[in-house]
């Protein structure tokens, strides 16, 4: 199954990090925590797609990859498997590049974020403005914190972002068609060392641009 630009788009990373004190504590404060306390980071993803079709459920292939962001608002979003593409934000705008087909589509950062699973994870530490976060219960040892988009024209119906010794680990996007994004993250890096220009994104020669 190839991620097109419409699902890729609207998913946007997380990470994770290690807070030994926080083991056990509720998901909010855990997540809280963590987004008050990382800056930066990068690790390897892997995303399936969970569809129930005639009342069984049916996975995608796994997409993997890999991320690195730094607050607010720039990230590199790269998936590697089965297909290549790359989706950049720069502080202003967001740029996903087509490998195979060398086209680069060019969105507003702020119109393509909005109340998303991206404004979680890249945005600002205002989550409660756009989001009514809840507890979500535990499972398997992980912590589930429940976020529900105040906005009434989002894609997502609900977001669960799991949590373990203070890390994110996990996250759940529900959408209005009964499909599910599953991600799990690896390989954290807190805080790493970044350069001046590392999100500025340089369109590759050749490649067709479109402005949304």
């Amino acid at each position: 199954m190839r991620f097109n630009v419409s699902l890729a788009g609207r998913i946007a990373a997380p990470l994770l990090l290690c807070f030994p004190l926080l083991a056990g504590a509720a998901a909010l404060e855990q997540f809280k925590a963590f987004v008050a306390n990382t800056r930066s980071a990068r690790g390897d993803f892997v995303q399936r797609m969970v569809k129930e079709e005639n009342g069984k459920l049916r996975t995608s292939n796994a997409a993997s990859g890999t991320f690195l962001f730094a607050r607010p608002g720039k990230f590199i979003w790269t998936y590697q498997k089965p297909y290549e593409q790359l989706l950049q934000a720069d502080g202003d705008k967001l740029y996903i590049h087509d490998k195979d087909l060398n086209q680069v589509t060019i969105r507003a950062l702020g119109d393509a974020i909005g109340s998303s699973p991206a404004a979680i994870l890249f945005g600002s530490n205002d989550l409660e403005k756009n989001f009514a976060l809840s507890e979500g219960g535990t499972r398997e040892g992980i912590e589930w914190l429940q976020a529900i988009p105040k906005a009434k024209d989002t894609q997502f119906e609900k977001i669960g972002i799991g949590l373990k010794d203070g890390v994110p680990v996990a996250m759940e996007l529900r959408d209005s068609f009964g499909q599910v994004s599953v991600l799990s993250f690896t390989r954290f890096e807190k805080n790493p060392p970044l350069s001046g220009t590392q999100f500025r994104f340089v369109i590759p020669k050749g490649a067709d641009v479109l402005q949304q």
